[in-house]
């Protein structure tokens, strides 16, 4: 084996953590796997010999990287001007105890649009220091800035998130029920039910993509987004809906004539569903892997 071979065998240890950092980054999961091409660009330019913490120097490269791609887009005019929903991360749902660990580890498409508003600094030291641990001073060698100040963007971003985004429900057999429950009513047409299962607080964000005018639409409050009755009715009954995890919470994949339709991300929080993602945008719907999930269930 040669000294390429071995250092392609490191970088694959590493591989999930970097896309995992990526895809908090950059809400993308093809930018996400640029990123990382590009750290094992970087990793072969250099002098892997005086690389003490494999680990650490990829996490910060591929920092650097996403940092970059942030600003990018800001200098295109792409953020925050043309707001849209994350990629979603769909898998099978399940209840066992290694799945639970990975529903606890995830980070909700609410959660990740919220990230968005912040600047690419904060989104940086937000993400690295408080989901991943990396210490501040090597945060502040990422954004040219003092330790200080890297923990102050962190700060800064923490008070923008705060009570922005709903504390998800950490029980999966509970989130199930509340989105069972959801379906139920709207495949039922009962208004009633609907809202009781909303909280009153409910945010509904609709990605349908640029075929949609005026791009992501958002309503909020149950009033609001209770109104929408009548589109949940026609969901639940055309569609063939089947359940799935969508970035670790309760959601459903929903399907006509075996043509993706829509993927649904539902947040639950005090036995009431806070937040509402939908993405429907045929293109975006086209890269989606779901060959993982089971056979779908139509109501």
């Amino acid at each position: 084996m040669n000294e390429h071979d071995v250092l392609a065998g490191l970088f694959e240890e590493h591989r999930p953590r970097l896309r995992t950092v990526s895809y908090r980054m950059l809400g993308s999961l093809a930018e996400a796997d640029d990123a990382v091409q590009e750290a094992w660009l970087r990793l072969v330019r250099s002098e892997f010999d005086s690389i003490g913490n494999l680990g650490g120097w990829l996490t910060t490269a591929v920092g650097r990287v996403c940092l970059d791609m942030l600003r990018s887009r800001a200098k295109r005019g792409e953020l925050p001007l043309e707001p849209r929903l994350p990629d979603p991360i769909v898998s099978e749902p399940a209840t066992d105890p290694e799945h639970q660990a990975v529903i606890a580890d995830s980070v909700g498409l609410a959660l990740l649009v919220v990230l968005d508003s912040l600047s690419p600094p904060e989104r940086l030291a937000f993400v690295l220091h408080d989901m991943f641990g990396v210490p501040f001073d090597e945060i502040g060698r990422i954004v040219d800035r003092s330790p200080i100040a890297a923990r102050k963007l962190a700060s800064r971003a923490r008070l923008r998130l705060q009570g922005s985004v709903p504390e998800p429900e950490p029980d999966p057999v509970v989130q199930r029920r509340v989105a069972d429950a959801f379906l139920a009513a709207a495949r039922n047409g009962d208004f009633g039910a609907l809202v009781a299962v909303l909280d009153p607080e409910v945010v509904l964000r609709v990605d349908g993509g640029s075929a949609r005018p005026g791009g992501m639409r958002v309503l909020s409050g149950s009033e609001a987004v209770s109104g929408q009755a009548a589109v949940f009715h026609r969901m639940a009954t055309l569609a063939t809906s089947r359940p799935a995890l969508v970035n670790g919470t309760a959601g459903l994949v929903n399907t006509l004539d075996g043509e993706l339709l829509s993927v649904m991300s539902l947040t639950v929080t005090n036995g009431r569903i806070s937040a509402i993602e939908i993405l429907s945008d045929p293109e975006r719907l086209a890269t989606l892997d779901l060959t993982g999930l089971g056979e779908p269930h139509r109501g």
